[in-house]
């Protein structure tokens, strides 16, 4: 489910939603931090930021309901929006492929809006907050939830993935400074909450197979006994995901110290 190893053509044409989620965070991070920089020669990035941002004060004071959707695609640091764009490669094509692309954008605009409303109730009238991170904590509730409650729909090696990165994410939301704690929990929640109706007829997905088409047959070509068949292979393939997942977690880490 989360070993990427697609050209970039394969990824952008297998997981369009994915791929222009991510060209929306770039886009704008770029935008935004190159108008700063450059003293605003680069038009409407300190606007963007300022008019985009979630702030609680704003929104209830004032009836600026678009911050509950438009800090979901804001990101100011280099490590926040490639923590943000990284875990959505990684995590979001299986679900974008097993609920098929309207239902992954609207259970990822649904969690990253609830959580950004759960901020918005439970904050002071003084907070600001931006970045996709309460969606992104959607995905790991839907893949919670599908742990717990449809088995069928995951199999053992990435449902231990999937528990490991979650207890990671949470125990890190607390540690890390500057962090949306009730964004990420509320995520979570929400991603957990939605995932049952949005998991109705959702397709089991496997990244060791290749999509295939029968003809007369719309459904993603899956053999649901092939994973007893790589048993042996399972905790091998689960450590070196999660070694790459630490590595890349670690580069993030140097990253925020430089920049």
């Amino acid at each position: 489910m989360f070993i990427r190893n697609e050209t970039f053509y394969s990824f952008r044409k297998n997981y369009p939603v994915i791929t222009c989620l991510t060209a929306i965070h770039l886009i704008l991070f770029l935008w935004i931090n190159l108008s700063i920089i450059t003293g605003g020669l680069i038009p409407f990035g300190g606007w963007i930021l300022q008019n985009g941002a979630g702030s609680t004060g704003a929104i209830r004071f004032n009836g600026e309901y678009w911050r509950l959707f438009t800090p979901i695609f804001l990101h100011r640091g280099i490590e926040h929006v490639l923590f943000n764009s990284i875990s959505l490669i990684l995590f979001g094509p299986a679900l974008e492929r097993m609920l098929g692309k309207v239902k992954f954008i609207s259970v990822y605009l649904s969690t990253g809006i609830i959580a950004n409303i759960a901020t918005t109730l439970l904050t002071g009238f003084s907070y600001s907050h931006i970045g996709a991170s309460g969606a992104i904590f959607g995905l790991f509730g839907i893949y919670l939830y599908m742990v717990l409650y449809r088995k069928d729909l995951i199999d053992a090696m990435n449902a231990r993935i999937i528990m490991v990165i979650t207890v990671l994410g949470v125990v890190m939301t607390f540690l890390s400074p500057n962090i949306n704690v009730l964004g990420h929990l509320f995520g979570l929640i929400a991603g957990a909450a939605l995932a049952p109706p949005f998991l109705i007829k959702a397709r089991p997905f496997n990244v060791m197979q290749v999509r295939r088409r029968v003809p007369g047959d719309n459904e993603v070509g899956f053999n649901p006994d092939r994973w007893k068949k790589r048993r042996i292979l399972n905790g091998r393939k689960a450590s070196r995901i999660l070694g790459w997942i630490f590595a890349a977690l670690v580069i993030i880490g140097i990253l925020s110290t430089l920049f």
